[in-house]
């Protein structure tokens, strides 16, 4: 049964759809049956043989048009200021990884930067240049329209300059600003400029358990107006029962990233997954994680189908 099913996955994967709008993807962020969301970390990259697409540079327009043609419902993203003052998608503070040029983004002009080409996937020394130029926020921004969610990961103290943009683009409804907050932090939700975007919030912790992250949580949901979800910092699998218990208890959607050895100590990360996706992506899930942040899109896509079709075949049996 799960070779059949397994097919059946594969197979809707590799066949073109079409993708659901932005909005959605935020409407079932919100509902707590709204199902698992899938963040590509920095664009789709990674080759996805299922759809025979290969790498495309990270943080790239053509990495948010394979997101589209995959089927993800947000790409995360990073933002930072040229030496002009223009927001630009870039990682690093430096160009020297992911382009074939080198220099610090805040020491480079807008000009310089897009004299530069993207390199594939993860870039570094040896990985191919691409034809991708550097984009700048609001011409990523103009091609995720009514595509896909962007999840903004703002890189230098620009919070200010980066929801203004949001807001010229009309984009206020189809994305979500990263920021952090510690135990003594006021609810950011009552704050410029959180209070005019959707927003997810990292909890800073200095407690090797994490265990403090339930109360920031708590404090964070105070008032009428809350984060979108709360995106765990690195934390034991021994802390997570009673983080998702208070995130249950208040409602908020739990976002948790596998990425390289994974957030969540003693579970696994990314290559775990590729593996055995029921071992880690699985687990999460059935603990109630909404919202997963991987390098393995497809990957991830293909085990959210497979699910899909292993519960819809339960019901049917059950009938």
């Amino acid at each position: 049964m799960y070779r059949l099913l397994l097919a059946v996955a594969v197979a809707a994967l590799a066949t073109p759809t079409a993708q659901a709008a932005p909005g959605d993807a935020l409407h079932r962020l919100a509902d707590p049956h709204g199902g698992l969301i899938v963040i590509a970390h920095r664009g789709c990259h990674e080759a996805a043989p299922l759809h025979k697409l290969g790498t495309t540079p990270e943080n790239s327009m053509a990495a948010l048009r394979q997101c589209v043609a995959l089927g993800a419902d947000v790409m995360e993203t990073d933002v930072r200021r040229s030496r002009d003052g223009h927001l630009v998608i870039m990682h690093d503070d430096s160009v020297d990884r992911t382009t074939n040029g080198t220099g610090k983004v805040a020491d480079l002009s807008l000009a310089q930067l897009k004299a530069l080409r993207l390199r594939q996937d993860e870039g570094g020394a040896t990985a191919g240049i691409s034809d991708q130029t550097i984009p700048t926020l609001d011409e990523l921004l103009a091609l995720a329209k009514d595509r896909i969610v962007l999840n903004l990961d703002v890189k230098d103290m620009i919070y200010g300059e980066v929801v203004d943009a949001v807001h010229r683009a009309g984009a206020q409804n189809r994305v979500i600003v990263k920021t952090f907050a510690g135990i003594a932090s006021v609810p950011l939700a009552t704050i410029p400029p959180y209070n005019r975007v959707p927003f997810a919030v990292i909890p800073i912790t200095a407690d090797p358990m994490a265990a403090d992250v339930p109360q920031i949580i708590g404090s964070q949901m105070q008032g009428q107006v809350r984060p979108s979800a709360i995106e765990l910092p690195v934390l034991p699998l021994t802390t997570l029962p009673a983080v998702m218990s208070r995130a249950r208890e208040l409602g908020v959607p739990i976002w948790i990233n596998t990425l390289f050895k994974g957030f969540v100590a003693g579970l696994g990360g990314d290559p775990e997954a590729r593996h055995d996706p029921a071992a880690v992506w699985g687990r999460l899930t059935d603990m109630g994680v909404r919202l997963i942040q991987t390098d393995a899109v497809e990957a991830l896509l293909r085990y959210r189908q497979i699910r899909r079709s292993v519960s819809q075949r339960s019901t049917e049996e059950a009938r």
